[in-house]
């Protein structure tokens, strides 16, 4: 009995340690980036629970994707062999960021480019949709139009793919043509703030920095609990960019916040090795295989 209280207890320390990762990861990934600047700009254009819906839903689908692709790690490497990869992962991503922070200038210079940037890509995906301009192409902005000076004002979305040709091809009509038709059905069941919401949120935050930390979070800890953190530090974030976006980007310094990010994914990662480490059986493991 006192064996399987020792073992209850170690899985609920795990477990806390888990969840405490996963949230403070995404606390510091996320607070002045890209889709919190967008769910903030948002926020002060629409109602913000309509806002703050669409960004959490895109945020939740992406941390039970990421998830899910970090939880079928294991069943293809040992368990000991993904915390090694994840920690190798955060010493990288750890170094990365203090290079960049010990760079970057004091102040919030930065956070105002991560703004202006965010808010061309609203105002692209809103010109898109009314025909103003398309993706990839210049876009008019709807008061440019109405004064009269269109062509004096035209602007170049900063996120959106360039064409490569003057045409577009049979497939990527078709592909244009669908995306548009799913996106008008969404639109009309649950309303073209939340999709714009959704869509902007989830394309920002693919193939971003905590995406990929929550594939190696959940490759080396219990996938649900990496979910919870996830989700639950997507939730404080969202709320406070919904709340106050504006407001906080004003008083946060970027520099400050990512050598704090850097730290903390440098601790994860001598974390997440320590414990490779310890899995490994000395009596077990072969260390000399040539001799």
């Amino acid at each position: 009995m006192a064996q399987d209280g020792g073992v209850l207890s170690s899985v609920d320390e795990g477990a806390f340690h888990a969840l405490w990762r996963s949230f403070a990861m995404i606390i510091f990934s996320e607070i002045g980036d890209k889709t919190f600047l967008i769910a903030a700009i948002l926020a002060m254009r629409h109602p913000r629970l309509v806002v703050f819906a669409g960004a959490f839903g895109s945020l939740v689908v992406m941390s039970i994707l990421s998830a899910e692709l970090g939880h079928l790690l294991p069943t293809l490497i040992p368990r000991k062999w993904t915390q090694i990869c994840a920690a190798v992962l955060f010493l990288v991503f750890g170094a990365k960021m203090l290079q960049e922070g010990r760079e970057m200038k004091a102040g919030n210079e930065k956070i105002q480019e991560e703004m202006k940037e965010a808010e061309e890509d609203i105002e692209g995906d809103e010109a898109a949709q009314d025909h103003t301009g398309l993706a990839g192409e210049d876009v008019v902005p709807l008061e440019a139009m109405e004064a009269g000076t269109a062509p004096g004002h035209i602007r170049r979305r900063s996120s959106g793919a360039s064409r490569t040709g003057p045409t577009r091809t049979a497939a990527e009509k078709s592909v244009r043509t669908y995306a548009d038709a799913t996106r008008n059905f969404f639109s009309y069941l649950l309303g073209p703030v939340f999709v714009q919401s959704f869509v902007l949120t989830f394309l920002g935050e693919w193939g971003d920095r905590s995406q990929i930390s929550t594939i190696a979070l959940a490759a080396a800890d219990n996938v649900y609990v990496v979910v919870l953190g996830t989700i639950v530090g997507h939730s404080c974030c969202t709320a406070l960019a919904v709340m106050g976006g504006r407001y906080v980007s004003t008083k946060i310094s970027v520099k400050h916040v990512t050598l704090a990010a850097s730290a903390l994914f440098l601790l994860f990662g001598v974390v997440y090795l320590y414990e490779a480490l310890l899995a490994i059986d000395p009596e077990t493991t072969d260390f000399h295989p040539l001799t």
